[in-house]
């Protein structure tokens, strides 16, 4: 259990200090608004309080994305959002029936309220940072060819984005939320991720390889990998991004998925006006309409029985897993990022990469 001072409102667990005002909301703000006190925090919800402080709810990072999902704007109130009785504490020293209750749900936070009612600390149960078993699998075998002649001698992953290799960006924004196991599948120019990563040691981390001896896509690549205790991450090794990868994990169980997609939102613009017609007949003309999509981000959660569905040694993509789990009726779950997101696969957006770096992890 995590040691707590308490001070003026202001909490502190294992060297990091929380000011209990800085993570409240009325209800009356917008998505946008409660947005940027859960990006901006280490927590993942917000306390909704009305004007006296009195708790009222919390609002989640899950929440907001369900809520996205349904197709709400970030300017849209959260009052339809937020929940309205979320598991509290009356005492700074928690009981364990309400330590018990929470963990049953995976809620990780617990506000305690004095006996008006008003939120006056929150405590993390569980310690914070702990390294954690789920693996993470990245998939470092492509070869890259858009990318050519960057990659006619290094492995795409390899390429530097500001000071580092793509790789290792995302293996240190892995450990920064405790994952620290690492499966590498590699196949172009494998050598060159094997000699530099080495077993991890160095970095701080464990890394095992697995070599591909044909392309296999992301999924079908899982089929070379040995038995797996825990829900795991799949990743391409060729994003950046600067997502909460504990919250994907947090949405993952609590929505009990045997798999969960990041998507993004994607936006077309039609260049001409759109002609809406019935039997020859015009009845509206739309000018420059834009389209809304969610798209794959090329990161996953899964469940370890996934590995059961997918045939040895064969290629298979991850959208075609998904479209299998729809069909028969699991439940596989999407997960809106909306976190800063960029898929390296041309020169292009190579060249951006490096332009924007520091507006992702500095």
């Amino acid at each position: 259990m995590s040691s707590r001072l308490s001070w003026g409102g202001v909490e502190h667990y294992e060297g990091y200090n929380m000011d209990i005002n800085s993570i409240k909301i009325a209800p009356t703000s917008t998505i946008k608004e409660a947005l940027k006190i859960i990006d901006n925090g280490a927590l993942q919800m917000a306390l909704v309080v009305d004007d006296n402080g009195v708790l009222l709810g919390t609002i989640s990072d899950g929440d907001i994305r369900r809520g996205l999902l349904n197709s709400m704007e970030l300017s849209y109130s959260i009052e339809p959002l937020y929940y309205r009785t979320p598991i509290i504490s009356n005492s700074p020293t928690i009981p364990a029936s309400i330590i018990a209750k929470a963990k049953a749900k995976n809620i990780r936070y617990i506000p305690i309220v004095d006996q008006n009612g008003v939120a006056i600390a929150i405590k993390n149960i569980y310690e914070p940072n702990t390294p954690k078993p789920n693996k993470v699998i990245l998939m470092a075998g492509g070869l890259g060819m858009r990318l050519r002649p960057l990659t006619s001698k290094i492995p795409k992953p390899m390429l530097h984005v500001g000071p580092k290799p793509i790789l290792q960006t995302i293996i240190e924004s892995f450990t920064a939320y405790g994952y620290i196991n690492f499966t590498i599948c590699v196949n172009y120019k494998s050598e060159i991720i094997c000699d530099y990563f080495g077993d991890g040691d160095k970095f701080g981390v464990n890394i095992s390889y697995i070599q591909e001896s044909k392309p296999l896509g992301t999924a079908g690549a899982l089929s070379l990998i040995d038995k797996i205790e825990d829900e795991f991450f799949v990743m391409n090794a060729d994003l950046l991004t600067n997502a909460d990868f504990s919250k994907l994990h947090h949405y993952h169980k609590i929505n009990k998925s045997i798999a969960t997609m990041c998507v993004r939102e994607y936006e077309m613009q039609v260049p001409y006006g759109v002609v809406n017609l019935d039997d020859n007949t015009i009845k509206s003309i739309t000018e420059k309409p834009r389209h809304k999509f969610h798209v794959s981000a090329g990161i996953y959660m899964l469940n370890p029985q996934i590995l059961d569905l997918i045939p040895k040694n064969e290629y298979l993509d991850m959208p075609d897993l998904f479209n299998t789990l729809a069909t028969n009726q699991q439940n596989p779950k999407a997960y809106p990022i909306s976190e800063k997101w960029l898929d390296i696969g041309r020169i292009e957006e190579y060249n951006m990469a490096n332009e924007i770096y520091s507006e992702f992890f500095l």
